[in-house]
C-alpha cells in the first residue's frame, strides 16, 4: 500500500528525521492559516498518490498566506491521473544548497533490503541511474542482525562525501533503513534530501510503500495515520476485474492468486509463481506482445481456485481446462501456449494432450514460450 506525502512525514518524523516546517490542510482556510504561521515563502502541494503533479498544475508557488489560500482551493478542485486530493502539504521553501536522493528498497536479487544514496536529488533516480550511474551508490543491509550505522556511511562515503556532511547524513540513511524494516515498507524514499545554506539538512518530499501483508502487523501505525481498513492505497483505484481477483483469492485458503493487475493488452496470463510472473510478463513484452493482465498464483491452488482465477482472465493444467469448457471455449482455440515444468506435469501432459492444448516441458524456456504464444496471437 502507498502513503500519501504527508503521512511519509510524519512516518519520517516518528524516527527522528529532520524535515522541513509544513502542515496538511483540507481546507483552503487551513493552508491560510499554516502559512501564516509557518511565516514565509511556501510551497502548496496536492496530496494524490500519483505521479505528475507538477506538470498537473498540482505543485504551486506562494510568497503569502494569501496567495496559499487561493492555490490551496484551486489544487483542491484539480484532479490529477484519475485522483482527487485528499488535501494539500503546505511547505516552507527554504534556501537549499544542495540536494540529495536518500532511499531503501528491496533487492529481489539478492533478497535483502538496499540503501540507494546519491548526490543528484530532486529529479528520478532512474534517470540519474541512467546517465549518471557514477553519482549513486548502493549497498546491501541484513534484515536479521542489528543494524549498523558503518553500512550507510560507507555507501555516502563511496561518493566523495566526507566530513560534517558525511557525519549529518549518515544518521538519516541508516534511520531509514531502520524505518523500512520496522514498518514493513517495500520503498522507504526522500528525494529531495536538502542541505540548506547553515548546513543542515532536511527532507522536502517523502515517498513510502509498504507490503500489504504487513497491514495486520502495522495497525498501530495506520490506525495513528486514520488508514481505514478498506482503503486499498495503490497509485490508482482498483478495476472491477481486479476487484474480483481478490475476492477469488480470498474465498479459499489453499495457495495464492494474488497480485491481480489489469492491463490494456490483448493477451491474458496465468502464471505461477511470483518470480516466473514478472519474468513471463517482461518477456511477453519484449517479444512484442501486449499482456491483458498481470497475476501470480502458486503454492498448490486448488483447482477452483485456479479455475475462477482463469474465467476471470478471459495452475494447474485441470484448473485452467475446467474454466475454459465452463464458458464454452474449444481450450486448444482459446489457450495460446501451456509451459507446465515441475511437479505432476505428466499428469498435466496428458490432460492438455486430451483437448488439443499446444504445451511445452521445461526444455523450452520461459523466453521462448513466451515468444511461441505472442506469435499465435
Amino acid at each position: 500500500m502507498r502513503f500519501y506525502e504527508y503521512e511519509s512525514r510524519r512516518i519520517l518524523a516518528r524516527e527522528g528525521i529532520p524535515l522541513s516546517k509544513h502542515g496538511f490542510a483540507q481546507s483552503a482556510e487551513q493552508a491560510k492559516q499554516i502559512a501564516a504561521d509557518i511565516g514565509g515563502p511556501v510551497v502548496i502541494k496536492s496530496q494524490v498518490l500519483t505521479g505528475g503533479r507538477m506538470k498537473a498544475g498540482g505543485v504551486k508557488f506562494a510568497d503569502t498566506p494569501e496567495e496559499a489560500e487561493a492555490h490551496a482551493r484551486d489544487i483542491l478542485q484539480l484532479e490529477i491521473g484519475g485522483h482527487m486530493p485528499r488535501g494539500v502539504l503546505v511547505d516552507a521553501r527554504a534556501a537549499i544548497k544542495q540536494e540529495y536522493y536518500a532511499g531503501v528498497i528491496y533487492d529481489g536479487f539478492r533478497k535483502l533490503p538496499t540503501y540507494v544514496f546519491s548526490d543528484m536529488g530532486g529529479i528520478d533516480i532512474e534517470e540519474v541511474a541512467e546517465t549518471h550511474p557514477d553519482r549513486i551508490g548502493r549497498g546491501h543491509f541484513s534484515t536479521i542482525l542489528p543494524h549498523m550505522d558503518f553500512r550507510a556511511k560507507d555507501v555516502i562515503a563511496s561518493l566523495g562525501i566526507t566530513g560534517s556532511e558525511l557525519g549529518r547524513l549518515t544518521p538519516i540513511l541508516s534511520n531509514l533503513a531502520r524505518l523500512f524494516l520496522k514498518y514493513d515498507m517495500t520503498l522507504a524514499e526522500i528525494n529531495p534530501l536538502a542541505q540548506l545554506e547553515d548546513g543542515t539538512f532536511v527532507a522536502v518530499d517523502a515517498h513510502m510503500d509498504m507490503e500489504n501483508e504487513g497491514r495486520p502487523r502495522q495497525r498501530e501505525l495506520l490506525e495513528e495515520l486514520g488508514v481505514g481498513d478498506e482503503e486499498t492505497r495503490a497509485a490508482r483505484e482498483p478495476t472491477e476485474f481486479e476487484i474480483k481477483g481478490e475476492q477469488i483469492d480470498s474465498v479459499d485458503h489453499r495457495g495464492v492468486a494474488g497480485n491481480v493487475t489489469e492491463f490494456d493488452g490483448n493477451l491474458g496470463l496465468v502464471i505461477g509463481a511470483g518470480g516466473g510472473s514478472l519474468t513471463l510478463f517482461d518477456a511477453v513484452r519484449r517479444h512484442g506482445g501486449k499482456p491483458a493482465n498481470y497475476c501470480e498464483i502458486g503454492g498448490n491452488p486448488s483447482v477452483s481456485k485456479a479455475a475462477n482465477l482463469t474465467k476471470l482472465v478471459h495452475i494447474v493444467a485441470r484448473g485452467v481446462i475446467k474454466a475454459c469448457l465452463e464458458l464454452g471455449y474449444d481450450p486448444a482455440e482459446k489457450i495460446a501456449v501451456f509451459r507446465i515444468p515441475g511437479a505432476w506435469e505428466e499428469e498435466g501432459f496428458k490432460i492438455l494432450e486430451k483437448y488439443g492444448v499446444e504445451y511445452y516441458d521445461r526444455s523450452v524456456s520461459m523466453h521462448e514460450a513466451a515468444r511461441r504464444a505472442v506469435e499465435k496471437v
